[in-house]
């Protein structure tokens, strides 16, 4: 039996599926479901359109796989594809919030409820000089043989121009993708699971810190799981600290940019989305100062601008849920 609300709880960001209907399991079931969906069905489904829409306009079964296959030969084509296939986890994490728990998918976004944007644009100016401070001490680490960042500047070629556009119009998407499965839903999945509060954060934090770093790839280098471990980390904290998904988004999101311009720049774009060699444990120091500057620098805005990091009494909302599954009314906004 589902252990009952005292009227005057109010959920943290990753306790939100207390409030929904009752029962833990609906939030394994749709932890597993969504990963299915964004890994297994909706790139099944995708990808055979895809396929399919390339032999109607003339293309080769071959040519259409080599398109579609970035793990062999990046293609604008093959990353925009991929970049919307993970962007479709925002909607699917919305319809899943709603069919198992009924609440409004709004609660996703934040505890506010809604994606508070004034605060994301500060983060992405926030996450700048993060990454500076992380270059500043790049340049202080030794470099090791097949370590050197840069070499020289590649061509700038159609190809290329297709490449930017790309990145520039759904790699935001494709981040935001990541953070609204793995720091939304997961977290909130897993952070409901136990009633101890330090249980409750620990889970939240850990365990999808840690299934986004194994869906990376189970080949990579312990150095490259490390680093996306530890982000998982850094912006599961930022989830629960600041209620909301918005500090995390702007962080992937230029991350996301800086690794693919780098690639185009002055490396190979397919050996980045690859990504599973060519890591040192020198630049986990670098890449940790980013996400711990970050990490202080988006906590301190976030109070500076009276963010609320819980939701509203569950007894105080506006008004009563409707007769049946409890339903989480929205209150007034709060921020």
């Amino acid at each position: 039996m589902a252990r009952p609300l005292p009227p005057d709880f109010q959920p943290q960001y990753h306790q939100l599926h207390r409030v929904g209907r009752p029962g833990e399991w609906r939030s394994i079931v749709g932890a597993l479901l969504l990963l299915v969906l964004v890994f297994g069905v909706v790139p099944l489904v995708v990808g055979g359109v895809a396929f399919a829409v390339l032999l109607l306009t003339g293309s080769s079964m071959e040519e259409a796989g080599g398109v579609l296959d970035v793990t062999a030969e990046a293609t604008p084509a093959g990353l925009a594809l991929l970049n919307a296939i993970i962007a479709a986890a925002i909607p699917l994490t919305f319809l899943v919030t709603w069919w198992l728990h009924r609440l409004k998918p709004r609660w996703v976004s934040s505890v506010a409820p809604r994606l508070r944007w004034g605060y994301l644009f500060v983060c992405v100016g926030l996450s700048v000089v993060a990454l500076l401070a992380s270059l500043g001490v790049g340049l202080l680490l030794p470099v090791q043989g097949g370590d050197a960042p840069v070499g020289e500047v590649n061509d700038f070629t159609t190809q290329t121009r297709d490449f930017i556009i790309v990145i520039l119009l759904l790699t935001p998407l494709q981040a935001a993708g990541e953070e609204y499965l793995f720091r939304g839903y997961l977290t909130q999945a897993f952070g409901s699971l136990v009633w101890g509060r330090r249980a409750s954060q620990a889970l939240a934090v850990l365990v999808p810190a840690l299934v986004f770093a194994l869906f990376h790839g189970l080949s990579q280098d312990w150095p490259v799981f490390f680093d996306r471990f530890a982000f998982g980390v850094v912006a599961g904290i930022l989830v629960i600290r600041t209620g909301g998904l918005e500090a995390p988004i702007a962080m992937h999101v230029l991350n996301n940019f800086l690794a693919f311009g780098l690639a185009l720049a002055f490396g190979d774009l397919t050996a980045a989305l690859n990504a599973e060699g060519g890591g040192s444990w020198w630049t986990i120091l670098s890449t940790l100062t980013q996400s711990l500057v970050y990490l202080g620098l988006a906590s301190w805005v976030a109070r500076a601008m009276g963010l609320v990091d819980v939701g509203p009494p569950v007894g105080g909302a506006s008004l009563p849920p409707p007769a049946g599954d409890p339903v989480l009314a929205v209150p007034p906004p709060r921020v």
